[in-house]
Order: structure tokens, then C-alpha cells, then sequence
């Protein structure tokens, strides 16, 4: 047990939507004192009771874990799943509602571009505020400087009031801090999506490096599995609040990516006069058929995705009848739009199948629109975001897991040729 360096016991978050503070002053001051005045020095400890009301959320709800020195624990889970709430929790800028922290050594973290700083002081100053802040003594934080500066790679504004810093140049400076004041735990939110390419590479292999050879512990919230697995020795998955899942970085990220894609890749409707459409189209069934490679189950940049479908095909009129498929990114950008050939069809069953080829996308989330056309030239009914997947990344032969530029990734060869001098 000596290798212990964090241990959370029944950790929860509430928080009364609408409402701030506890609605009376009383209880706002009984939270206060148990918060604060909890026992035994680096512990965080809260056990508030609270009746369950209707714009109750509880953000945390019984998380329980342990973390080792040395771990690199990555944390999983979509937007609201409560990773941040934790690391918050964990860094003790708020404190749980109800449960345990126990922590050994400094922690330093990154969960908001510019927490920490003071916006009127220059980056200089800044540096000298935050190692205060992190319980470092001045000799300490100058033994450093230099180290800081040459990471960030903010020298010309070094006197330069942090308030004029762009968000780049705010997570280059505020990470080259949290990094170089030997902190016992590295706390590090999403925060490093922010950074450009090259910067992005330096933090991950700078994360490696505290751990692997100063035998720090890092943990590290994002939503780039292949950085994850290829940093973290360990991964938590969260979801509403609760921690679903907790051991080795790809079992979890498997079981992660398999729960939330199995909600989104099948429609499927039994009865017409319930299923989306009109009184022209019924929808009976749209599936997104992953072909998954040998040994995988996780869609990811090589996986063609078969886009199979079946719908009632109830026409009042004659007409010519196509079929679009549209995918958009998360963001609803377009990625591309592809039809069938429009021709009359026969009143009844009609299916349809389109074949999106490996190697083609990007990782990223991305959704379906059906699209049915009338004559070519009007739609006849369109069933918006049907399917919704995750691609994830899949890199051979390469060390950097920044962000791949670009709405496609097709595996186009470029050729070189040494010519002869």
C-alpha cells in the first residue's frame, strides 16, 4: 500500500439546478463547516445530507477508486459524463457532497485555459504566482524558470501581461508550469485541444516522460482514444456520473466505444403505422453494418461501414424515386451526399444498401440523414440523424496523436524519387 498516492471512497457532486448556494443561510454555513474544517491534513472529506428534489443533479454519484505512483489514468466517457466534476473534485477546487480524497504530495492541474492566472501580470510573474500557489519556494520556482519558458515557447511576451495572451499561448505557458514544478500528481483536463499540433506532441511526450522516468502520476481527461492508448497505463469510464468501468486502458476503451455505439447504429421499427415517415414513406429498419477487422470490434479510420436500410414505400402518385444519403460531421457540416438512380418503384418493400470504404474518413463523430426524392427534384421525406457513430483513429508508423487535419483522411500514396545529381 505504500505506492498508494490517491484513493477516493464514495466520492458524489450534488448540485440544485436553478439555485444558488442551499437556499438558507443555515445550511449554507453547516456546509461551509463540515467542508472545511474536515479531518487529517491532505484529505478532503464531505458527508452533507441532502433530500432528493426535482432540479436535483447529482454530477458524481459513488465513485469509488484507487490510484497508484506512477499511474497514467486516462478518463472516458461523452460530454457530461462527469470527468471534469471529478478532476475538479480531485484537484479540490470544489468539494464532494459526499465521500472521501485521500492524496499524498503536491497536485497541479490544468482544467481551464487560464485557471490560475492573473490576468493583469505578465507571464513572468505569473509563473512565480502559480508555483506559489502549488506550495513551491521561490528557489524552487527559479531553478525551474528557465526550464518553463524554454517549454512554452512564450519568450518575447514573457513581460507581457497574460491578459493579451491568445488560448494557445494561455495552455503553453499555464501546462509548462503545471509540468516543471515537480507536482506528485498532473491533473490534466481536455484542455490541451486548444494547443496547435506540434505543442500537443510535446505535452503527451512530456506526460510520458513525469511518469515513466520521474515516477509521477498523470491523469488525463480526453476524447482521443488513440492518445489514450498510447499514453495511459490505466483508464475510468464514466458515464452520468457513474463510474461504469476501471482497469486496462484498451479493455475500457473497448467496452466505452461498444456501449455508446450500440445505442446509434440500429433503427429499427416493426409497425408502419408507428414508424417515422408519411404517407408516402415508412421507415421499417436503418443499421450501420460495421465490417470490422480481424480481432477488432471498434470502428475506427480502416473499417468500411455498410449503411443498410428497408422502408414501406406507400406512393399516392407516380413518380420517380431516389434515395440520398448524407453524412454530417457533429458539427451538421456536410461531409458528402450520395444518391441512387431516381426511377418509378412498384408500391411495397424496398431496400437499400451504400458502402462507405475503409481508409475514406476522418476520426470523428459523425451522423446519417436518409433523404427520399420526389422526381429529383423535392424531398419527399428526409429521417435526420438515423445513425450516429464514432470513427476513431488508427495510426501505424507514426509517434505524434495531435489532430488529424482535414473532413477525410483517404490513403492516397505520395511518391519520392532521389534524383541523381
Amino acid at each position: 500500500m505504500s505506492n498508494l498516492i490517491l484513493k477516493a471512497e464514495n466520492i458524489s457532486k450534488h448540485y440544485r439546478l436553478g439555485v444558488i448556494g442551499s437556499g438558507s443561510f443555515k445550511e449554507d454555513l453547516q456546509n461551509f463547516w463540515k467542508n472545511t474544517f474536515s479531518a487529517g491534513g491532505n484529505k478532503t472529506t464531505s458527508s452533507i445530507n441532502t433530500e432528493p428534489k426535482a432540479n436535483d443533479l447529482w454530477a458524481l454519484k459513488d465513485i469509488d477508486f484507487e490510484i497508484m505512483k506512477g499511474d497514467v489514468v486516462g478518463f472516458v466517457g461523452k460530454n457530461g459524463a462527469g470527468k471534469s466534476t471529478l478532476l475538479k473534485v480531485l484537484s479540490r477546487i470544489t468539494l464532494p457532497t459526499t465521500g472521501t480524497i485521500k492524496g499524498k504530495g503536491r497536485i497541479a492541474s490544468l482544467l481551464e485555459v487560464g485557471t490560475g492566472f492573473h490576468a493583469e501580470l505578465t507571464g513572468r510573474e505569473n509563473i512565480f504566482l502559480n508555483g506559489q500557489i502549488l506550495g513551491m519556494q521561490k528557489k524552487e520556482i527559479i531553478s525551474k524558470f528557465d526550464e518553463i519558458v524554454a517549454f512554452s515557447g512564450i519568450e518575447r511576451f514573457l513581460d507581457t501581461p497574460v491578459k493579451r495572451y491568445s488560448s494557445g499561448m494561455y495552455v503553453r505557458l499555464a501546462f509548462a508550469i503545471a509540468a516543471h514544478l515537480d507536482p506528485e500528481i498532473l491533473i490534466v483536463d481536455e484542455v490541451l485541444a486548444v494547443g496547435d499540433a506540434e505543442f500537443q506532441k510535446k505535452c503527451l511526450g512530456k506526460m510520458k516522460q513525469v511518469s515513466a522516468e520521474e515516477g509521477k502520476t498523470v491523469l488525463f481527461v480526453s476524447h482521443n482514444s488513440q492518445a489514450l492508448k498510447n499514453l495511459c497505463t490505466k483508464a475510468i469510464y464514466l458515464e452520468k456520473g457513474r463510474l461504469i468501468d476501471m482497469g486496462n486502458t484498451q479493455d475500457v476503451i473497448t467496452n466505452y466505444l461498444k456501449r455508446e455505439q450500440t445505442l446509434y447504429l440500429h433503427r429499427i421499427y416493426a409497425d408502419p403505422d408507428t414508424a417515422p415517415g408519411n404517407d408516402s414513406i415508412r421507415i421499417k429498419r436503418v443499421e450501420m453494418l460495421p465490417q470490422y477487422l480481424s480481432g477488432s470490434n471498434i470502428i475506427d479510420i480502416r473499417t468500411p461501414l455498410v449503411i443498410d436500410f428497408e422502408f414501406w414505400y406507400l406512393p399516392k402518385e407516380e413518380m420517380d424515386l431516389g434515395v440520398s444519403i448524407a453524412l454530417n460531421t457533429v458539427m451538421g457540416e456536410c461531409i458528402f451526399d450520395v444518391d441512387s438512380l431516381a426511377r418509378p418503384y412498384k408500391k411495397g418493400l424496398i431496400k437499400g444498401q451504400c458502402t462507405i470504404p475503409g481508409d475514406f474518413l476522418n476520426n470523428g463523430s459523425y451522423s446519417i440523414n436518409l433523404i427520399f426524392v420526389k422526381n429529383t427534384s423535392s424531398a419527399l421525406f428526409e429521417f435526420e440523424d438515423c445513425l450516429s457513430f464514432d470513427v476513431e483513429d488508427f495510426r501505424a508508423n507514426t509517434a505524434w496523436y495531435g489532430d488529424w487535419p482535414g473532413a477525410v483522411r483517404p490513403k492516397f500514396k505520395v511518391q519520392l524519387q532521389q534524383e541523381e545529381i
